[in-house]
């Protein structure tokens, strides 16, 4: 028999983070454990804003599994007992963080994954002109990620550029774009040496991506949840951006990573913003990934013990005592 515990809570983070059409002050993330012969695993979530979710609506999900993950429930079986979702990702990371406590492995040896120190992108919020490029300035990572919108997205991203012509930037758009700006930004973002674009159009209404041949790589976030969702986004987009609250976990992470490996699309892992607890995870997608973006936890003002490490944009992999 297993103990449960499904508590909600809010980490503030330092400033306030702009996207296109959101503003976030905090992180307010599902906390899960699940103990089980003195071991315990946890997990966290942030839920998918853009679908409704919450830290409210994640915990009820979770509550409507308890009987069946205290009886015993595995990953496999909470496939079949909840949606994708934030809370089947919190509860799914939370059994591989108890498996790897109960028989003594690493999450490596679990997934025949093996680890790696990383470089993760650091992320500059939609701000003014002027800030945007000392943002970028003042960044001692190599990989940059810029956060867009249909307001002087041109301006933004060449300001940047001066501000640092040494770094890899990939842009994210979180749907802000039409196609026809699309069609005309791309190719001056080339001419910047921007490596990819993320989402520029809105989740449903980018059928107009089939056929369109662009000049530097488009990767799907908010149109691609999951393996269901697969087939559709690998006709629009060449990458994939992974996202375990987008998945539901872990579990299905890795199917929609061996799936696009399979199909030749590449591989981004990124995140919803959070605490160390639910960045370990997603290193372990990480190590499949072109590009990384897992630095949510430095947004904020606190982390929880054990955090993930990061310098200078490069990221180690999760102590056993934080996850995994």
């Amino acid at each position: 028999m297993r103990d449960l515990i499904f508590a909600t809570e809010s980490w503030e983070m330092k400033i306030p983070f702009r996207i296109t059409g959101h503003v976030f002050t905090e992180a307010r993330v599902l906390h899960v454990k699940i103990l089980e012969n003195g071991c315990q695993g946890r997990g966290e979530a942030s839920g998918i804003y853009y679908l409704d979710e919450t830290p409210d609506s994640m915990l009820a999900q979770a509550e409507s599994v308890r009987q069946a993950l205290e009886q015993g429930a595995d990953r496999e079986a909470l496939r079949g007992l909840l949606p994708a979702g934030g809370a089947r990702n919190a509860i799914d990371c939370a059994l591989w963080d108890l498996e790897a406590k109960l028989s003594g492995r690493r999450i490596w040896d679990l997934t025949g994954i093996q680890p790696r120190e990383t470089i993760t992108v650091n992320t500059v919020g939609i701000d003014t002109i002027p800030t945007m490029a000392a943002a970028a300035r003042a960044l001692d990572t190599p990989h940059i990620k810029i956060k867009l919108d249909g307001e002087m997205p041109l301006e933004r991203i060449t300001a940047v550029r001066d501000a640092r012509p040494d770094a890899v930037i990939v842009v994210d758009v979180n749907q802000g774009w039409t196609f026809d700006q699309l069609v005309e930004l791309a190719p001056k973002f080339k001419e910047l040496g921007v490596a990819m674009i993320e989402q520029p159009l809105p989740r449903g209404s980018d059928a107009a991506l089939e056929g369109y041949q662009p000049p530097i790589p488009l990767c799907a976030d908010e149109s691609c949840l999951h393996t269901e969702e697969f087939e559709q986004a690998s006709r629009r987009y060449q990458m994939i951006n992974i996202k375990l609250d987008k998945t539901g976990g872990l579990t299905e992470a890795l199917d929609l990573a061996a799936l696009a490996q399979a199909n030749g699309i590449g591989l981004m892992v990124g995140n919803m913003v959070g605490t160390s607890l639910a960045m370990a995870p997603g290193f372990v997608i990480a190590q499949l990934c072109r590009f990384v973006d897992l630095d949510g936890a430095l947004f904020l003002k606190q982390d929880r013990e054990h955090p993930m490490v990061c310098r200078a944009g490069i990221i180690a992999p999760p102590s056993p005592a934080l996850w995994g």
